[in-house]
């Protein structure tokens, strides 16, 4: 979804959308029964939220190499993200692709309908903001399907321990279930993994990670005609309730792999962030965070996150040990270009050993993975893997945020819950955070609002 303010979601024009598309919901459950007397060795795939990622989640899915796949629903509530996301994937996947009109759904419901198109079994993609999540994995646990979901999977306390709820859930239904940190999946990643427990650098005693880019997820005012709770949903990366913001869902990648190469979960954050460049911005997110996590033996992470235009860019990670240092992602998540050091010092200096090139697509390999899983009927299930990355990654953001020590139990047990009615949104439904007389929306006021990470107006 893009950062932008949306151009087409007046309140008006949503009703207008979803009252004709709802119309055809009348002919999707005629559809539905053909669906189900299709191959029995064909996965059908429902997307949920078609903006970029979802688009590419659903190419993916239709990349799978090991079995026949196809695309039969898809939902979302701004009609030109959908129309946008099918005539793309029309253009790649033709052969793979019944999506007719009448399995094309918006508005809020849209997610029950896409699934109910499916079987047991059949999978359903989740890529719409993050505070959805946990609604639309509960209806397909119901329904009994398999899942992709995009991290991060929580944004806070009381939705991660839902989703660990959800979790046990889909085990006891044998339900298998990715999460979007394809990282892990990253053939080059894994094998330094192996090397760095195998003592290639020695034991563990630094982590850096870096991702500094130019503004983004700074969203302007809302237009007056546009719906307030659309407005915030299509700018979703500007919403802490949306989406944990940029540091949730820009940093959570390089804190999961960092963590996953110390083999442990950071158990306290401190971190300062601040407001510098805003202009009519009037989103949620600061321009610059810094992170130390520190984890149960003490090793730290030091992660810097920056979206300020005209400064130097950088996204890559880093592991030092006593022995030497790794690189774990160069500059980007793929491809890694993964490689080992003999020392602290690696410009200029010749790797000990890096991964060969070229990598093949951590993007496809986790849903390569998941496919496997399903067909081979393997133990799979990230979602608890998924939702410790985001409790953890949630905590540094709580830490700049307050301008407080925010220890692992603080932020799982913190009862702010950022959007309690999620479950319940429909058009015209109050947006979880409002604007004041003059247009400003609740800001994180480290030092001052030390206890959650900021109030709503009154």
């Amino acid at each position: 979804m893009n950062e932008s303010t949306p151009r087409d979601t007046s309140r008006r024009d949503f009703l207008k959308h979803s009252g004709r598309l709802a119309a055809t919901s009348v002919l999707a459950a005629g559809l539905t029964s053909r669906l189900y007397a299709g191959e029995s060795n064909t996965l059908q795939v429902a997307l949920i939220g078609c903006g970029g990622r979802g688009t590419g989640a659903a190419s993916n899915a239709l990349s799978v190499p090991n079995g026949p796949m196809k695309l039969v629903a898809m939902a979302d509530v701004f009609e030109r993200k959908l129309k946008g996301s099918y005539d793309n994937l029309i253009k790649q996947h033709a052969d793979k692709m019944d999506v007719p009109e009448g399995r094309k759904f918006l508005g809020f419901d849209g997610y029950k309908k896409a699934m109910d198109c499916l079987k047991p079994g059949d999978v359903a993609i989740f890529a719409t903001p993050p505070a959805f999540r946990w609604v639309h994995f509960k209806y397909a646990i119901e329904k009994g399907l398999h899942v992709f979901m995009e991290k991060p999977v929580t944004v806070d306390g009381p939705t991660t321990k839902r989703m660990f709820q959800l979790a046990d859930a889909a085990d006891k239904k044998n339900l298998k279930v990715g999460v979007g940190l394809m990282v892990r999946h990253c053939r080059g990643r894994q094998e330094l993994l192996k090397r760095i427990r195998d003592g290639a650098i020695g034991e563990i005693i630094l982590m850096r990670g870096y991702r500094m880019s130019g503004r983004s997820a700074a969203v302007g005012p809302k237009r007056p005609e546009v719906d307030e709770l659309l407005y915030q949903i299509g700018s979703f990366h500007s919403w802490i309730w949306a989406s944990g913001g940029v540091f949730s869902d820009y940093y959570i990648h390089q804190i999961d792999e960092l963590s996953w190469m110390k083999g442990a979960w950071p158990v306290s954050a401190h971190a300062l962030g601040g407001r510098q460049y805003r202009g009519n911005a009037v989103d949620q997110n600061l321009d610059n965070y810094a992170v130390e996590y520190t984890y149960p033996d003490g090793t730290k992470l030091f992660y810097q996150g920056r979206n300020v235009s005209g400064c130097q860019n950088a996204f890559n990670s880093f592991v030092h040990g006593t022995k030497g240092s790794a690189v774990v992602s160069t500059s980007g998540h793929s491809p890694g270009r993964v490689r080992t050091y003999n020392s602290h010092l690696m410009e200029g200096v010749e790797p000990v050993w890096r991964y060969p090139q070229p990598e093949k697509s951590p993007y496809q390999l986790e849903w390569n993975d998941l496919v496997d899983a399903i067909r081979n009927n393997k133990p799979y299930n990230e979602t608890r893997r998924g939702a410790e990355a985001s409790l953890v990654t949630s905590m540094g953001r709580m830490a700049g945020h307050t301008g407080q020590t925010i220890t692992y139990e603080q932020i799982l047990n913190c009862p702010h819950e950022f959007a309690p009615d999620v479950d319940k949104f429909t058009t015209g439904y109050p947006a979880p955070v409002r604007p004041n007389a003059e247009g400003q929306y609740p800001q994180p006021q480290p030092g001052i609002i030390t206890d959650r990470e900021y109030k709503e107006f009154v």
